[in-house]
């Protein structure tokens, strides 16, 4: 049970990281790309056929 006193800690430094890391890249505008996907299975450009 002594393992939980170590544990409990680390997890929640963890847990903060991430969050830390989440609002930061909210907070930059990183998914912030309301026509790409849209725009992009539309487009013919990049199409996964070679041409001949």
């Amino acid at each position: 049970m002594e393992v939980l006193a170590y544990l409990i800690p680390i997890s929640l430094l963890l847990g903060g990281v991430g969050l830390v890391a989440f609002v930061y890249t909210v907070r930059s505008n990183q998914y912030d790309d309301p026509e790409g996907d849209a725009r992009r299975i539309l487009n013919d450009e990049w199409d996964d056929k070679p041409r001949p």
